[in-house]
C-alpha cells in the first residue's frame, strides 16, 4: 500500500481515533484533546482502556489489539523536555530542524525502562518498522512534534514522526540520504512495545 495514497482516507480514520479512545470502555484520564499516539504492549502506566474494535477503527483495520494503553495528546507531547536534531531530510536533501521529545522519554512516562525489547512503531498507512529500545536511545529517536519551529500537520509528515539525527553517527551516516530513514516513520500514531 502506498503511504500518499491512503493518507486520504487515514486522515478520516485518525480525526475520528481521538474521539474512539474517549468512548471506549474505560475512557481516556484527564486528557483535554484528541489522542495523537497511542503506546500499547509491556507498558505498566496507562491511562485508558481496552481497544474498541468500532470506535478505533484505525487500529482495528491494522490488526492491534490491546487491553490496556498510555494515550498522549499533543499538548502531553510538548509538555515534555524537548530534543532539537537537524538531520539531513531525504526528501529533499536539505538539513531540517525536528523537536520533540526523546522516545525513550515517551517510553519512560509508559512505565517501560531498560534497553531490552523492541518497538513497533507504526504509521497510519500501515508502515510498521521495529527498532530495539536500545537503538531508540543509541541514536536519540525523537517524536517529533514540530519540524522547522512549526507543528507537522497530517497530511505531511505529521503531526508526530519517529525520527533521529542520522548525520551525526558514523555507520548511518555512510549510508546514502534515501537509506537512513527507513526506521522513521512519519505521521506516526502507535507503539507497540514488545518485551
Amino acid at each position: 500500500m502506498k503511504k500518499r495514497n491512503f493518507l486520504g482516507g487515514a486522515a478520516a480514520a485518525a480525526i475520528a481515533m481521538p474521539f474512539a479512545a474517549r468512548a471506549a470502555s474505560q475512557p481516556v484520564e484527564n486528557l483535554k484533546s484528541p489522542t495523537l499516539l497511542t503506546v500499547t504492549g509491556a507498558v505498566t502506566k496507562t491511562n485508558r482502556g481496552p481497544l474498541d474494535p468500532m470506535l478505533d477503527q484505525m487500529l482495528a483495520k491494522q490488526k492491534v489489539t490491546f487491553e490496556k494503553a498510555h494515550a498522549f495528546t499533543f499538548e502531553a507531547l510538548t509538555a515534555m523536555p524537548a530534543s532539537t536534531i537537524k538531520p539531513t531530510i531525504e526528501y529533499d536533501k536539505k538539513v531540517h530542524t525536528l523537536r520533540g521529545p526523546l522516545l525513550v522519554d515517551v517510553l519512560k512516562a509508559c512505565g517501560v525502562t531498560g534497553d531490552t525489547g523492541k518497538l513497533a512503531m507504526r504509521a497510519v498507512d500501515g508502515y510498521s518498522p521495529t527498532v530495539t529500545i536500545a537503538d531508540a536511545r543509541k541514536y536519540r529517536f525523537i517524536v517529533a512534534t514540530h519540524f522547522d519551529g512549526k507543528p507537522m500537520p497530517l497530511g505531511g509528515l505529521g503531526p508526530l514522526w519517529g525520527v533521529y539525527e542520522p548525520d551525526g553517527f558514523v555507520d548511518m551516516a555512510a549510508k546514502p540520504v534515501d537509506a537512513r530513514f527507513a526506521n522513521c516513520p512519519w505521521a506516526l500514531f502507535h507503539i507497540d512495545v514488545q518485551a
